[in-house]
């Protein structure tokens, strides 16, 4: 074996004054931001409150946009945003509020009335855009909870036994977009107003768009739920609850009535009402193979059995398969929202002020969405934030000023894919 007679590699290190990126994609983010004018948009909603700050509205919020687009976790995240020169001359940012000025500027938000509503219409704006996009003129909605641990001073105890939140969030399954978020206190039960929630996301829809497919979990088993989706007409199919009668069901229900279904031992489709439903509606039973504990409760089937309330027509075993689709349409989305974005961490003492910085992570989530929907090309439209990163915004660039022009440089390898996303985001910017 060699002797190494350094364990350094043979380079050395020296500086530049260039302004030098590694985030040359998030540049091109910036600039889709810009084409959409989000700036605009922010600063037009949320309006009309008197403060000592000397940032506008979307001078707070943009360079959050694109901290967490570019993987920031924390609000002292923001100093990578500020120091990155490069990125903010190309996209004429010309300071970054420091992150105690944005904490402040969270709870001053937060205390205010117009605060969440402003931040809302923002988002109606992009739903509209992305439902445009699609083309379709009917849709469905997946809402969930979702648990966020947080130890802050005004965090509660979720059911999990947990200090933290308890959001719900509504989805547009054929776009993956977030059409309202409602930010709750940890001690509210998933199963709290959700006739409410679900009327906020259907009032939201823009005009020639409808919600015509509805999909949940069993906190949303209520017979107000039933009752409202029957009277507009909406299809849906919801997790149901292992309740006495249901038990009754399964026990008088003969062997041969259970039909075979994939791995399962057996499924069933019967009718069934609730006390206070108008309608009646379908109930389908899956029976799944289960070898209990000993310790288990012989009353106790709800592990043994899965419970879809529908009146959605067709196959029982075709309604089962788009009702699992939830668990992409939703169930993945949030996770995405969660820790793609880190909305996992909560970064104020004040609920309020957390809702705020949800929020704007709706919107990060939505503009992600929204970018790979008219930006990137059609075998992106998977790729998560951090593959997004990977490939795309982490790729090193330069700004140099020549001649009077702004010069952004990129590697000769990728440029021509820089300029086909240029391209795509001049043809969807506003006008």
């Amino acid at each position: 074996m060699k002797n190494i007679s350094s364990p350094l590699l043979p380079f050395k290190l020296t500086s530049t004054d260039d302004k030098i990126t590694p985030n040359a994609g998030l540049g091109l983010f910036g600039e889709f931001l810009y084409s959409q004018g989000i700036a605009a948009l922010l600063d037009a909603n949320i309006n009309g409150f008197k403060s000592n700050h000397s940032y506008k509205p979307s001078e707070f919020v943009v360079p959050l946009f694109l901290m967490l687009h570019g993987g920031g976790r924390y609000l002292e995240d923001i100093r990578e945003i500020a120091r990155d020169e490069a990125l903010l001359k190309l996209l004429g940012i010309n300071a970054v509020p420091s992150s105690s000025a944005i904490g402040d500027w969270l709870r001053f938000i937060g205390d205010a009335k117009n605060g969440l509503a402003g931040l809302s219409r923002c988002n109606q704006a992009l739903i509209k855009r992305g439902l445009k996009k699609s083309g379709a003129k009917e849709f469905t909605l997946d809402t969930d909870a979702s648990q966020i641990v947080g130890w802050k001073f005004e965090a509660a105890f979720t059911y999990k036994g947990e200090k933290g939140y308890m959001p719900i969030i509504g989805h547009i399954a054929e776009t993956g977009m977030v059409i309202h978020d409602e930010f709750r206190d940890g001690n509210i039960s998933p199963g709290t107003r959700n006739l409410e929630f679900i009327k906020q996301c259907f009032a939201k829809m823009p005009n020639g768009k409808k919600i015509r497919h509805f999909r949940a979990d069993s906190a949303t088993y209520q017979s107000a739920v039933f009752n409202w989706l029957e009277q507009k007409n909406i299809e849906f199919a919801i997790g149901g609850r292992m309740d006495a009668s249901v038990k009754t069901i399964i026990k008088e229900t003969a062997e041969s009535k259970w039909q075979r279904y994939q791995g399962s031992s057996g499924i069933l489709r019967v009718t069934h009402c609730m006390e206070n439903t108008n309608v009646a509606f379908d109930l389908i039973i899956i029976r799944r193979p289960y070898q209990p504990d000993l310790l288990d409760s012989e009353a106790d089937d709800s592990r043994r059995y899965v419970l879809i309330a529908t009146n959605k027509k067709g196959k029982p075993e075709d309604i089962v398969a788009w009702y699992n689709q939830r668990g992409e349409a939703s169930e993945n989305r949030i996770k995405e929202l969660k820790t793609g974005f880190n909305m996992e961490y909560m970064p104020c003492g004040t609920t309020k002020a957390n809702a705020v910085y949800f929020r704007i992570g709706v919107l990060a989530y939505n503009l992600f969405k929204l970018f790979k929907m008219v930006a990137l090309p059609k075998d992106w439209a998977k790729h998560t934030v951090q593959t997004l990163r990977w490939k795309f915004y982490q790729t090193a660039g330069k700004v140099v000023m020549h001649a009077g022009q702004l010069w952004f440089k990129i590697k000769t390898a990728i440029l021509p894919f820089f300029e086909e996303v240029r391209m795509r985001i001049s043809k969807f910017a506003l006008t």
